[in-house]
């Protein structure tokens, strides 16, 4: 019996990221009183502790931070697909963030590489940011 691929749930605190995503518009959390920026989403700042944040977009451009190649999936959904890469990219602005990478052999991802954001729309309400290589320098 083939599972379906599990997806973000949205909630109150993520509902709006997800939104942007959608939309295709990478955003994080950004705090008004100390100019910080975090993800995963929260309404609380996890270094001065104001509510007031609000989402505010990015520039969609990162830098390769980590990744590790799966070969063996270890949720029942994703078998058969297997190998396929899960990576941390910095954002231009600091934050990090999960996903993956598309269009480059793992063989050719290098520490620092220069990213930009797409969108993998899995249905009609859930958009999942995934990375590409930058197709210059300056992209990044």
């Amino acid at each position: 019996m083939l599972m379906e691929k599990p997806l973000p749930n949205p909630t109150e605190d993520s509902e709006s990221y997800w939104e942007a995503c959608q939309a295709e518009c990478l955003s994080t959390p950004l705090c008004e009183d100390c100019g910080h920026r975090w993800l995963p989403p929260s309404k609380l700042c996890p270094v001065c502790l104001s509510e007031n944040v609000l989402l505010a977009p990015v520039s969609g451009r990162a830098r390769l931070y980590s990744w590790v190649v799966v070969h063996r999936s270890q949720h029942p959904a994703l078998h058969g697909e297997p190998p396929f890469n899960v990576a941390i990219v910095e954002l231009e602005e600091g934050p990090l963030l999960h996903t993956r990478i598309e269009g480059v052999e793992e063989k050719d991802f290098w520490i620092g590489m220069p990213l930009q954001v797409s969108y993998d729309h899995v249905d009609d309400e859930i958009a999942l940011p995934v990375f590409q290589a930058a197709t210059d320098e300056g992209e990044a």
